[in-house]
Parts: C-alpha cells; sequence; structure tokens
C-alpha cells in the first residue's frame, strides 16, 4: 500500500506540539519552503503570547523567525484560524508580530518582512483556488506602473522597495483541494486536507514527516492531548455554525415582520452574542472576543 489514510496526526496540532525542537525543525522548513516558494531554514520559534500550548486557545499563532534564500531574516506567523472577522484578525496578528519583535527606540529599518500563512479549515469566501496570495503594492492610478525605489535612494533614503518591506498573506483553503497530488505543493494540500503521505514522496518536509507525525508513535498522554484537541475542533466548529445559522433564522422570523434589514442586522448581532457567550465560557480573553466578535468588552463582561 503507497499510502495510509488517519495514519498522521493534523497539522495543525503537530506545529504547535511536535514541531517545536529544532531536530524536528525540516518539517516546518518543507512546508515553509513550498508554500512562499524559495528555501527557507528556521532559526528559532519565538516565544510570545502566541506560542501559547492551551488546548483550547483557537487563536494562538506560531512565530517563526527565518532566513530566505537571499540571506534576510524574516518572521513568519502560521495560523490555524476559525472564520469570524477573519481579515482582521490576521491584519491584527501580523501587526501584533512585527511590534513584538522589534525592541524599544529601534529605528524603523529594524522592521522585519512577515510573512502570515493561515491554513483555512473552514469555507472563506467565493474562489475557484485553493490557494491566494496577497500583499501591499504601490500601483499608479493612471500608468499602472509598480512603483520602485531609485538606486540613489536605496543608497541614502529607502533601502527596500515595498513588496521587500510590507508583509505577504498567504491563505491555504484546505477544503477546496480536489487536485490529484502530483507536485509537491498539491502532496502537502493533501496531507493537510486528508492526512495522506505517499510513500515515496520528494516534497520537501513530507519525508520527515512520515518519521515524525504518525499518530502511534505518539505517548499515550500526547494521544489524549491530541484527542481533546479535535474533540475542542469539532465543537468550536458546531459552535460557529449553531451561532451563524440561529442569527440567520431570528434575523428571517423579524424580518417577516419588521423588514429585512432590520431582521438581518439582528439576527447577526445575536450571532454574536451567541459566539461571545460560547467563547467565553471556554475561557477565551475578553480583548480577544471583542476584536472577534465586534462587541464592546462591557457588554462581553455581562453575558
Amino acid at each position: 500500500m503507497d499510502e495510509v489514510k488517519d495514519k498522521y496526526i493534523r497539522f495543525d496540532w503537530a506545529v504547535k506540539r511536535l514541531l517545536r525542537q529544532k531536530a524536528n525543525f525540516a518539517v516546518l522548513e518543507g512546508f515553509l519552503t513550498v508554500f512562499i516558494g524559495e528555501p527557507i531554514k528556521i532559526i528559532e520559534l519565538l516565544e510570545s503570547e502566541g506560542n501559547q500550548e492551551d488546548l483550547s486557545d483557537k487563536y494562538n499563532r506560531v512565530d517563526i523567525k527565518a532566513r530566505n534564500s537571499k540571506g534576510e531574516i524574516i518572521i513568519i506567523e502560521v495560523q490555524n484560524t476559525f472564520e469570524t472577522n477573519f481579515m482582521e484578525r490576521i491584519l491584527y496578528g501580523v501587526a501584533k508580530t512585527i511590534t513584538e519583535h522589534m525592541n524599544l527606540g529601534d529605528d524603523y529599518s529594524h522592521v522585519l518582512k512577515v510573512y502570515s500563512i493561515s491554513i483555512l479549515y473552514f469555507d472563506l469566501g467565493k474562489g475557484a483556488d485553493y490557494l491566494y496570495h496577497g500583499q501591499n503594492r504601490f500601483i499608479g492610478v493612471h500608468t499602472n506602473d509598480e512603483l520602485q525605489m531609485s538606486q540613489r535612494q536605496k543608497d541614502v533614503l529607502v533601502k527596500r522597495n515595498p513588496k521587500e518591506i510590507f508583509p505577504e498573506y498567504i491563505l491555504i483553503r484546505v477544503n477546496e483541494f480536489n487536485e490529484v497530488a502530483a507536485s509537491p505543493l498539491e502532496e502537502w494540500m493533501r496531507y493537510l486536507k486528508e492526512g495522506i503521505i505517499h510513500d515515496n514522496t520528494k516534497a520537501p518536509g513530507l519525508q520527515e514527516a512520515k518519521e515524525k507525525l504518525l499518530y502511534y508513535n505518539m505517548s499515550e498522554s500526547e494521544k489524549v492531548a491530541y484527542k481533546k484537541h479535535m474533540d475542542n475542533i469539532a465543537s468550536q466548529r458546531d459552535m460557529f455554525s449553531s451561532a451563524r445559522r440561529d442569527g440567520y433564522i431570528e434575523g428571517r422570523a423579524k424580518g417577516r415582520t419588521e423588514g429585512r434589514a432590520e431582521g438581518r442586522a439582528e439576527g447577526q448581532r445575536e450571532a454574536k452574542i451567541d459566539d461571545a457567550r460560547s467563547l467565553k465560557e471556554f475561557g477565551v480573553d475578553i480583548a480577544i472576543i471583542s476584536k472577534t466578535t465586534g462587541l464592546t468588552e462591557e457588554e462581553i463582561a455581562k453575558l
């Protein structure tokens, strides 16, 4: 048999628990190399508020300090997120990553390039692709050319072009992948979606993953922790689905009697309140709940 399903643990859990040791960096380096598109060498996993190991914390992230093929130091943020206010969430995460890793008094030349990679196990928006890339670029309104720094400016004033400074966002829409796993990227996508790795894989990082991420090689305590993690994900998915459904139903009911717009707005607010109440029960910090739902901290405290 060339492949075995459910033999390997989910990557989002592995990156938080099993791949933090330097001996296991090859798996992460392979993942980053494939999705960023150039060889990446990890220097260290940075300690920050984001690198928590609380199994109930679905808002956490992993910050990685790495070196790219040009020898430049970059910060990579890997996060497994849910749907509520998603775009605002990744923007906040990148800003937090940049400020967390600058020393007080540093000038702006110390701002590091950030890659934000989001592994999405939920349906985000409409689109035909399973992989999306975005970055701030300055394009001429009338000429459609991209603003570049002159050599004189690079020597004296501005050392880098905008694309070398501004963050890049990579969205991996796991559920949208339905291709044959022929390329390294497709092999990684199949593992992310189905937990399958070819026995003869040549994809960077996946050969190491075959050895490091075997479920049956985990200790009993690790298996228990992993099961709790998967149960927590299922519970979160049900919670958000229920909140959206309840909000939609109530919105429609109110729309029949008070007008479609008012009913929809009320239904959406009720959904946010349900989300906030459930997140509060999970022990999520009120400030994070506020940023996620749009409710004020005072409103959340009263729930």
